[in-house]
């Protein structure tokens, strides 16, 4: 899938199409590289996990943050990271989207610092899903520990 998408870029095509396969071949290699290494990133940091929105999606791990403008049935980066286990937080049926602004941000590094409050406010992975939930996103690969009714 990710060699298909390298492939497919307007540019590898140009590339292909004036001759330069190799130059197109190589690029097409790193791009797949870096997208394993993003995937990588996916499955093994504590607060990576994927939004998507009407404003697109976004693969969010760590300091980095992978997007587009497209919903994630045509992001198969974050449609990969998503099968392999990471958070899913679809947000196109939240109707508040001041509630959904004023949210804090997720945890870059994994730590919360809880004097914090207001604009910059971090919290971790779980408290941010609750927090969404409760304005009606649905959350696919929920990393919060079962609840026993």
């Amino acid at each position: 899938m990710l060699r298909a998408t390298a492939a497919s870029w307007w540019r590898h095509r140009e590339l292909r199409r004036t001759g330069q396969s190799a130059r197109a071949r190589q690029l097409e290699r790193e791009t797949v590289l870096r997208d394993l290494g993003y995937l990588r990133q996916a499955a093994t940091l504590p607060n990576a996990h994927v939004i998507c929105g009407d404003g697109g999606t976004f693969l969010h791990h760590g300091w980095t943050t992978v997007s587009t403008f497209a919903p994630i049935e045509r992001f198969p980066l974050a449609a990969l990271a998503v099968a392999l286990g990471t958070p899913f937080i679809e947000i196109r049926p939240v109707t508040d989207g001041i509630g959904f602004a004023n949210l804090p941000q997720v945890t870059r590094d994994g730590s919360v610092d809880p004097d914090r409050s207001g604009a910059g406010r971090s919290v971790s992975l779980t408290t941010y899903i609750d927090m969404v939930e409760k304005l009606g996103a649905s959350i696919t690969n929920d990393p919060r520990p079962r609840r026993s009714i």
